[in-house]
């Protein structure tokens, strides 16, 4: 997430400015907002700063932030201009939660297709402003990919997750070869056929490149911008490299070409990630209609973010790891019952020993009475719980009676081991169900990782 601002009107002209640009945007159609004007939004929003500082008294001076800018890219040929447009508005609608003003602008003046929000930092009233928060950027991500698939729409998967494409096969292609590579390749391929150095500029003015003469000469391809001085270009392109060049005394390796590897039919492993998004952006047959009725895309849009985070692109593992949880949640819930149990056992006993203690003067003194009935209907309740509390070390075997500090002692422990099982429990808990339904959801949505998991459904259970 970038920002714009910093307390300088200037830095937020520019960035309205740019996404605004009508080259970029077919002629500025491609432009929208929310409660503001797309045209004096600069001076709106540092009219809403002013107001803000007025109603709360802060000011943050040359640490204010005006307005923040977020770019949203989508991959090339998914997406209409209008698209881009329409779906850059709802990301900004979904993040401010329609409580702050913005301007939005779509960019299809490159390959790769992408949206521009800017959106102003105090809310709609004037009293409060918008916290940039830790990991932001993975949060606006989230939401992101979430209207993407949505809508059908691909994302790019996180790094090491599983060996989907990457952000150059997202793109289209490789990152393209830079001003100063573009020349070099041209030089590489008119140098063979020079006998001086004459020729070899003759030839890269064939070849389109204009040269410019001053202390050092410069190249410009027919299509660049800018010149590129010989001596930016490397050691091997310099004047007297290429004359070294030409007289065969130095010999430059060409580039190798990047190989892309096939993986063979053996080494080809299910990802779920990929097999998600396909049915997402197909959405046909009937287990895609079935699953349709049951939610919607968003539960399966859900559930591949849910994948994405936790690193579970293949299905083998994420049956394991659903698996895993269950055991793992009901040995914990196994450690808090008898935990429970020992800790109720003790308070018994801490009871029974209390009364035991309580009464033993008077059961003493109905033995001495020779069991007389007239002391025991003088003394009958202490006399009977007497004797239960005996009958409860009986039960337990004991034959000699802990000490109450001990008992006390245990018992602390075991609250404090409970209180921190408590809070593994809710954690396993949540992490089974998460595991369990994504499973579920994954079965449900791809259909045949269900047929072949009939067995784990029942283990489940």
């Amino acid at each position: 997430m970038h920002r714009s601002g910093g307390g300088i009107a200037a830095a937020l002209g520019r960035s309205t400015e740019y996404i605004k640009d009508s080259d970029k945007t077919n002629g500025g159609e491609l432009i929208d907002s929310y409660e503001c004007d797309p045209y004096t939004a600069q001076s709106e929003f540092l009219f809403s700063k002013r107001l803000y500082e007025q109603k709360t008294g802060r000011d943050q001076g040359k640490h204010d932030v005006i307005a923040y800018h977020v770019r949203m890219s989508f991959k090339p040929g998914e997406v209409e201009p209008n698209q881009v447009l329409e779906l850059g508005r709802e990301l900004a609608l979904r993040w401010t939660k329609g409580r702050h003003q913005f301007i939005v602008a779509a960019h299809t003046n490159t390959s790769s297709p992408h949206a521009h929000i800017i959106f102003n930092s105090a809310n709609l009233d004037c009293t409060g402003k918008y916290n940039d928060f830790k990991r932001s950027a993975i949060a606006l991500r989230r939401v992101s990919d979430m209207i993407c698939l949505e809508h059908g729409l691909s994302v790019i998967e996180k790094p090491g997750l599983s060996k989907g494409y990457n952000r150059a096969e997202y793109l289209g292609s490789a990152k393209p070869p830079g001003v100063r590579d573009q020349l070099r390749d041209v030089m590489d391929s008119v140098l063979p056929a020079c006998k001086d150095y004459d020729a070899f500029l003759a030839a890269l003015v064939e070849k389109g490149v204009e040269i410019k003469r001053g202390k050092q000469l410069a190249f410009r391809l027919s299509d660049g911008k800018k010149f590129s001085r010989q001596d930016t270009l490397g050691d091997d392109y310099s004047y007297e490299a290429i004359l070294e060049r030409i007289e065969g005394k130095r010999v430059v390796a060409p580039k190798p070409k990047p190989i892309i590897h096939e993986p063979a039919v053996s080494e080809y492993k299910p990802n779920l990630l990929i097999d998600i998004q396909e049915k997402i952006q197909q959405g046909y047959s009937a287990g895609f209609e079935h699953w349709a009725r049951i939610e919607n895309l968003k539960r399966a849009s859900k559930t591949l973010i849910y994948l994405q985070d936790v690193g579970l692109a293949d299905y083998e593992k994420l049956s394991k790891a659903a698996e895993q949880s269950g055991e793992r949640f009901n040995d914990i819930s196994e450690q808090i019952k008898e935990a429970e149990a020992r800790m109720k056992e003790i308070s018994e006993l801490q009871k029974q020993i209390s009364n035991y203690s309580r009464t033993l003067d008077v059961y003493r003194g109905y033995r001495d009475s020779n069991w007389s009935k007239k002391y025991y209907a003088e003394h009958a309740a202490d006399i009977i719980i007497h004797k239960a509390a005996k009958k409860h070390f009986d039960t337990l075997g004991l034959k000699k009676l802990p000490r109450m500090e001990s008992l006390k002692q245990e018992y602390a422990i075991l609250a404090k081991g409970k209180g921190k099982l408590y809070a593994e429990y809710k954690q396993a808990r949540q992490e089974m169900i998460d595991l369990k339904t994504a499973k579920q959801n994954v079965d449900l949505f791809l259909g045949e990782p269900r047929r072949q998991s009939k067995t784990h459904g029942r283990d489940d259970r």
